[in-house]
């Protein structure tokens, strides 16, 4: 039976990801990890699927990604139990409309840009108590729709602050069983923190104390330390929020050398006009799918945390000039088994 020690959840069984999928737009497959998606696309529109607007668009990336992972895994969607998944969009609208062409049962997310971590982290409890044997957990992010939801439409040509993250175009999602592939070892669920940070263009400085206060919940359960780790991911802070992290981490007398945000693994942050590297729930999932399980089936990686950040504001709440709140989901991952 799994066993929880303060915020962690243990599994003395451990559930595994037995399949993944990945796929990305245009500025995903001209950047660092563009050989390692399993799908790029040239039309972020996807005007050949038939998709009207951007938010179609990124069901349509979703799909992709979730018809890659069941592919992969051998199976069909109405072989899956339970799905976890959720986007940026309001109400969650990509995935709603992915999930009528999958017509799986439906959970749906919203933690922001922390969505893959959390539904990974739900979905290896509802696999290790045996109310799943197949449980898919995806997310996905578009740049377009997200500008115009959060920020301004893209004909406003507004101008991007170099604290500005760059939201991905991009999708992830994991096939969850009882055994064969990557261990879910442990899953922590994060507490929302907010430290009164109000900019709509600095959502690294906003979700650094979530990222922060997640590890230190982490490392003080298990008595693990960084040093146990092949590496520790965050996404995505980007360049701002990761350097911010790193700080505050070594104030903390836990410092991270190992240290590596999807924000900056996506994109080439000197070459690619994405200010402070990436963002968009889609960020931490295409590079889990694309980059990190990739390692760790193939004993590169043999012990990871993997953590999600979100910034929990709305379109309505900082226009209100609200504080921004934030929360990041880790989980752990061991080698394959």
């Amino acid at each position: 039976m799994p066993k929880r020690r303060k915020d962690v959840i243990l599994f003395d069984a451990p559930p595994v990801i037995s399949a993944w999928g990945s796929a990305g737009g245009k500025k995903e497959g001209e950047g660092p990890l563009a050989s390692a998606f399993d799908y790029l696309t040239q039309d972020a529109a996807f005007a050949d699927e038939n998709c009207a607007n951007w938010e179609q668009a990124e069901s349509m990336l979703q799909q992709k990604a979730a018809g890659i992972c069941l592919r992969k895994a051998g199976i069909a969607a109405k072989d899956v139990d339970l799905t976890f998944a959720g986007d940026l969009q309001a109400q969650c609208t990509a995935s709603n409309y992915t999930l009528r062409t999958l017509a799986t049962p439906f959970a749906g997310l919203y933690g922001a840009c922390s969505t893959m971590t959390e539904a990974l982290c739900l979905g290896a409890a509802f696999a290790a108590a045996g109310l799943g044997r197949q449980i898919l957990a995806m997310t996905s992010s578009h740049f377009c729709a997200a500008e115009r939801q959060f920020r301004t439409p893209l004909e406003y040509g507004a101008k991007r602050t170099p604290t500005a993250q760059w939201t991905a175009t991009a999708a992830g999602a994991c096939l969850l069983r009882g055994q064969g592939g990557v261990q879910i070892l442990s899953a922590t669920f994060g507490r929302v923190q907010d430290y009164g940070v109000t900019d709509i263009n600095n959502m690294g400085a906003a979700m650094m104390p979530a990222a922060a206060s997640t590890l230190l919940r982490y490392f003080d359960a298990t008595g693990a330390a960084p040093a146990d780790f092949d590496a520790i991911f965050t996404g995505d802070l980007g360049q701002v929020g990761s350097d911010l992290l790193c700080e505050q981490m070594e104030k903390e007398g836990v410092p991270l050398p190992n240290h590596y945000d999807c924000g900056c693994l996506l994109y080439d942050v000197d070459s690619q006009n994405v200010q402070a590297g990436g963002s968009g729930a889609g960020c931490s999932a295409a590079v889990l799918c694309a980059w990190v399980l990739p390692r760790l089936f193939d004993g590169r990686f043999k012990r990871v945390l993997f953590l999600s950040t979100g910034a929990l504001m709305s379109q309505t709440t900082f226009l209100q000039g609200e504080t921004i709140p934030g929360i990041a989901h880790c989980v752990e991952l061991g080698g394959l088994v």
